[in-house]
């Protein structure tokens, strides 16, 4: 198919918000804690989300609708609203952005893991070398480039916690692609696009909410409610929490999931752009020479063979 400017910029737009996202959780990392920093996020996605999905939640039967799936969709809200974000708001406490959405980028590997361990996906050759690559393009990025200190390797506290947050996306990922029965076919109610996210965030921020409270009390953090943490709070709700979303599901729908996949390998191009301008932080060669092992392992592992 022919990709237009639309589809371009549908699929281009989600990887720019996602680099922000990783950018401003930096910018954050010493003046909101981490877990209350993305339970303030999702509360404000609420907001926006409540005018849009609200019709999920509206009558006695659409409730009941909820209440007969409340277990998948509390899967799903812990994996992808109180898990996935919360952990990378953690790792930009010790870990730069591009660090962060470098690994991230590999998440398609750990979606090969979890299959072939959980769902008895298994894997082709040539995605087991695709694997390899993008398995040697976060090596890179955990030895800071110099993979002769593999032997003496220790990791940035960061590092571990992105890991930890793609093998949650992998498993929300899963969750979509093999729903339970409940979410399946024709089992699954009628819900639009922001009614389906609304679910996944009010189920997800029992459990982001529940773990900001134990971070309150564990560790005490005084909170200053400024400006720059309003307009990024603002930017955190609209930009990837809502509309990336929307505009990735338009751009998925339109190119298909290989085409777009590419494009979401732009998030770690665009967050070394942005760290660079705002944070003084620029990418080395070593970024350079990750970010295209991981994509040539993405490439690799899409191939079928003739």
């Amino acid at each position: 198919m022919t990709i237009t400017p639309r589809i371009t910029a549908l699929l281009a737009l989600p990887p720019l918000l996602w680099a922000g996202n990783a950018v401003v959780g930096r910018l954050l990392a010493d003046s909101v804690p981490p877990l209350l920093l993305n339970a303030m996020r999702w509360w404000a996605s609420l907001l926006i989300l409540l005018p849009l999905g609200w019709r999920a939640i509206a009558t006695r039967e659409r409730r009941a609708e909820i209440v007969a799936r409340w277990r998948p969709l509390a899967w799903l809200g812990l994996l992808g609203v109180g898990s996935y974000n919360a952990l990378q708001y953690l790792a930009l406490q010790t870990s730069t952005p591009i660090n962060v959405t470098l690994i991230a980028s590999s998440t398609p590997l750990w979606m090969l893991l979890v299959g072939a361990l959980v769902y008895g996906e298994r894997p082709r050759a040539l995605q087991g070398v695709g694997a390899l690559l993008s398995l040697l393009g976060v090596l890179l990025v955990l030895l800071g480039g110099d993979l002769s200190t593999v032997a003496s390797l220790r990791f940035v506290p960061g590092d571990l916690w992105i890991l930890l947050a793609a093998l949650a996306w992998a498993f929300y990922s899963w969750q979509l692609a093999r729903p339970h029965p409940l979410l399946a076919g024709s089992a699954r109610p009628a819900w639009t696009w922001a009614e389906f996210i609304l679910l996944q965030a009010l189920f997800g921020l029992v459990f982001a909410s529940a773990a900001a409270g134990v971070e309150a009390v564990a560790m005490p953090h005084a909170l200053r409610f400024t400006p720059l943490l309003a307009a990024a709070l603002v930017f955190l709700a609209v930009g990837p929490s809502v509309l990336a979303y929307r505009a990735w599901g338009l751009g998925v729908a339109a190119a298909g999931p290989a085409t777009a996949g590419f494009f979401s390998n732009l998030t770690p191009l665009f967050a070394a752009v942005l760290s660079a301008a705002l944070l003084g932080e620029p990418p080395r060669l070593f970024h350079g020479v990750a970010f295209a092992l991981i994509v040539a392992g993405i490439w690799v592992s899409s191939r079928r063979p003739a």
